[in-house]
């Protein structure tokens, strides 16, 4: 059995190397996705554009302002001598924030009484403007304590004293929580997108006859495909490791073993979606356009955008058919927690048996007739 499979392997990977088309495909295309959604997918929202209407020009305003700006979330890029041009700037979308510093707010603050301001926030994007809003009331709070200090030399007693700290990623780089995700979406496109032309690809070129006639069996010619691209996929995985740790700096803390172990499990996943869509496409082109029916999925309800909690109940019920969304929870452990075996078999089991049933199900797509 095992010599028929490996013949057949050792023929994919001829083709493979015979396709120079493909070579790009499997070296360069992983470390340049990995690039390219490194630096353009971030959670990290800074330099949010600010207009300011200062009616009231006293040091203590130009403070607060200043304050704003030495921030480094805010681009102070607009002071407005009229609230209609701070309108005309947020319709144009030109400033996301706006400031309202009424005449009166250094005489409240002399006199110890509230200084209300008015804040605009542009919430055509809500993510911005939810971030947005948490910065400035950090920076108010910590401006109003400031100025407490300065002109009463003490505040009152607080209620609550909170001494955060941040496990796990306590820089809050948003890139050590991304990167781990991207290897996970690299790993399935590239590896699916390989596999699912893999037997349609015979068909096209009249080749698939050959394997038909021969005494080979349909799960030993299954194996024989998905052999090479095993080994491919862990070869992206390899690349986009080394790219991911020294473009980026983001260290594993876990165990790399362990991580190359579990990829082999959701390579399990990934082939065998890829081999059913090449099983039941006749032409090349039906398997490209099947492809974005299975990936769109996989990246929408995995939770490398959105967070599942967030879904409806009924859609948090269908992403524990994704694979991805429990890949995306294995390699960040491991990358950011340094997670054990012992803590991942509640991801681990299910992933399993979603390979054996998809790998089994292409198997069966699969019929050794023309």
């Amino acid at each position: 059995m095992w010599n028929r499979v490996l013949n057949i392997a050792r023929k994919e990977l001829l083709q493979l190397r015979r396709d120079r088309r493909m070579l790009p495909l499997i070296m360069i295309s992983p470390v340049l996705q990995l690039i390219i959604y490194g630096y353009a997918i971030s959670t990290t929202v800074s330099h949010i554009t600010a207009a300011v209407y200062d009616a009231d020009r006293t040091p203590s305003s130009r403070a607060l302002i200043m304050s704003m700006e030495a921030s480094g979330y805010f681009d102070v890029n607009h002071y407005v001598p009229s609230l209609d041009m701070l309108d005309r700037l947020v319709d144009r979308g030109s400033a996301t924030v706006a400031l309202v510093i009424p005449p009166d707010f250094s005489k409240d603050l002399s006199i110890g009484t509230p200084a209300p301001v008015q804040l605009i926030v542009d919430g055509s994007d809500p993510n911005t403007a939810v971030t947005a809003m948490g910065y400035l009331q950090a920076i108010f709070r910590r401006y109003s304590h400031d100025v407490l200090v300065e002109r009463f030399g003490k505040i009152p007693d607080a209620g609550v004293d909170p001494r955060i700290r941040v496990w796990y990623n306590p820089t809050l780089e948003s890139r050590n929580y991304m990167i781990p995700g991207i290897i996970a979406i690299v790993l399935l496109q590239i590896t699916m997108n390989l596999t699912a032309l893999a037997i349609v690809r015979e068909r096209e070129r009249g080749t698939i006859e050959q394997l038909i006639v021969t005494p080979i069996k349909r799960h030993e010619l299954i194996l024989g495909k998905v052999l090479p691209y095993v080994g491919v996929g862990y070869l992206d995985v390899f690349l986009v490791l080394i790219a991911g740790t020294v473009i980026f700096k983001v260290p594993v803390q876990g165990s790399v073993l362990l991580l190359l172990a579990l990829t082999g499990v959701f390579l399990l996943n990934t082939l065998g979606l890829g081999l059913f869509i090449s099983s039941v496409a006749k032409t090349q082109q039906q398997a490209t356009i099947a492809i974005p029916f299975i990936m769109m999925p996989n990246f929408l309800l995995s939770g490398f955008f959105y967070p599942i909690a967030n879904m409806p109940k009924f859609v948090q019920m269908i992403t524990y058919l994704i694979p991805l969304r429990y890949y995306l929870a294995i390699v960040r452990s491991i990358f950011l927690k340094g997670t054990g075996i012992a803590l991942l078999w509640d991801q681990v089991i299910p992933m399993s048996l979603l390979g054996i049933v998809v790998f089994a199900g292409s198997i069966l797509a699969f019929r050794k007739k023309l």
